[in-house]
């Protein structure tokens, strides 16, 4: 697997393991033909539509339910994102991608994904966004709940361990 470093505030391409991030799989996928561009690999739309399925799945586990967002009026918006892509995907490659959070404050979180080709575990692209939690009806950033919060900043205590 690629482990190249960027700057140390980032970790756009370094192997979770290397800068002590807790990661698991968040979606697995494949390359389908209509994903493809005239060059023959998976257009860019394509990895940004896959990392925003994963972002929400690691939502998930630190309790950013769907229900969660429709029953309180909450949203969730990303300010920002960073990309990297790495290795071409062809049609019928099978992908696995890899999330794990790299901070998580009183409205902000900030987590990282990794795409894999999961044949030959060779990394394709990786990401890192920055999110907000919202208040949908006001439209204004609001803090996450003390639970939400807990379980996004143990997932980090234990990578650190």
């Amino acid at each position: 697997m690629n482990t190249n470093k960027t700057e140390s505030s980032s970790v756009c391409c370094a192997d979770f393991a290397e800068v002590g991030i807790q990661s698991f799989i968040t979606p697995r996928s494949v390359v389908y033909p209509w994903h493809c561009d005239q060059m023959g690999h998976m257009n860019v739309m394509w990895y940004t539509g896959k990392f925003d399925e994963a972002t929400w799945h690691l939502l998930n586990q630190i309790g950013i339910t769907p229900s969660y967002l429709r029953d309180n009026k909450r949203g969730m918006v990303a300010v920002q994102q960073e990309t990297t892509y790495k290795r071409e995907l062809l049609a019928g490659d099978l992908i696995t991608i890899r999330s794990g959070i790299l901070e998580i404050r009183e409205k902000v979180i900030r987590f990282h994904h990794e795409m894999l080709n999961a044949e030959t575990d060779e990394l394709a692209a990786a990401t890192t966004l920055t999110g907000v939690h919202l208040d949908s009806e006001m439209r204004k950033s609001c803090p996450f709940p003390t639970d939400i919060l807990e379980r996004g900043r143990r997932f980090i205590a234990q990578a650190n361990k």
